[in-house]
């Protein structure tokens, strides 16, 4: 059997100085989900010792990449660009919402909306944008 090909367009997430905070809080919450590894910055190394150079983790079998940027940036992230997620339970969609609102931000609260069974919007703790969704 063939092995599946490997994940050619892939999430990447900038922070500064939270990526490990961030990937550790996503691994937790989401199953199928591990740290696959990590480049931390060395002495003498642009950016703090320790913090994240490179790193790539999984979420339900997707791969993202994250760094600490050691250069700040007059940016961070936007909801123009979310991560989606299609809950496969009630019971998961309002686990995920109440975790990814917890210490962030609500855009729309869990309800329906007319086109889903169930449905909300957040930016999470560190800013980055999630749309959860319960399909019909």
């Amino acid at each position: 059997m063939a092995s599946a090909a490997p994940q050619k367009i892939t999430t990447f997430l900038m922070f500064e100085g939270r990526a490990e905070e961030a990937m550790t809080y996503y691994t937790s919450l989401f199953d199928d989900a591990e740290i696959i590894d990590i480049t931390r910055y060395g002495a003498n190394e642009p950016g703090e010792e320790g913090t994240v150079q490179r790193a790539t983790f999984s979420l339900a079998g997707q791969r993202f990449m994250c760094i600490d940027s050691y250069v700040k940036h007059d940016f961070s992230f936007t909801p123009a660009v979310s991560l989606y997620v299609q809950c496969e339970t009630e019971a998961e969609i309002d686990r995920l919402y109440a975790a990814l609102a917890e210490q962030g931000s609500e855009l729309m609260p869990l309800g329906s909306y007319g086109f889903s069974a169930k449905f909300g919007w957040v930016n999470d703790r560190f800013g980055v944008s999630w749309q959860l969704d319960l399909p019909e």
